[in-house]
C-alpha cells in the first residue's frame, strides 16, 4: 500500500517557524510532482507549494512566497516544507501529495494528484 506520512505539525506563535516532513516510498518519491496542500476550517483545500522532478521547477502560492520553502531529500525519500514567519491565517491541516501518473498541468489542482498523506495540523496563535 502506497503511503505518504507527514510529521512536524504543531502549535506555534505568530512569527514562528515549523518544518513539515513527508516520508514516502521510493516509487512515490520519484513521482512527476510532489506537493503540499492545506485545508483551513470551513475552506477548500489549496495548493501551497509543489516541486516537479527533472528540472520542472518549484512553485508556491502567492500567500506563502518568501516565507515557505519546499525541498526534497533524495537520500531519505522525504519532501519538506520549511515555514517561517507563520501567521494565524496559515492555520490548517497540511497534506503532502504525489502525482505518479504524469506531470500536473496545473500544480494547484487536487485532481492531478493520486497519492495523499493523512495530514498534519498546524496551528498559529496570534
Amino acid at each position: 500500500q502506497v503511503q505518504m506520512v507527514e510529521s512536524g505539525g504543531g502549535l506555534v506563535q505568530a512569527g514562528g517557524s515549523l518544518r513539515l516532513s513527508c516520508t514516502t516510498s521510493s516509487y512515490t518519491y520519484g513521482s512527476y510532482c510532489l506537493a503540499w496542500f492545506r485545508q483551513a476550517p470551513g475552506k477548500e483545500r489549496e495548493g501551497v507549494a509543489a516541486v516537479y522532478i527533472g528540472g520542472g521547477g518549484t512553485y508556491y502560492a502567492d500567500s506563502v512566497k518568501g516565507r515557505f520553502t519546499v525541498s526534497r531529500d533524495n537520500a531519505k525519500n522525504t519532501l519538506s516544507l520549511q515555514m517561517n514567519g507563520l501567521k494565524p491565517v496559515d492555520t490548517a491541516i497540511y497534506y503532502c501529495a504525489a502525482a505518479t501518473y504524469g506531470a500536473p498541468y496545473n500544480w494547484r489542482a487536487e485532481g492531478e494528484y493520486d497519492v495523499w498523506g493523512q495530514g498534519t495540523q498546524v496551528t498559529v496563535s496570534s
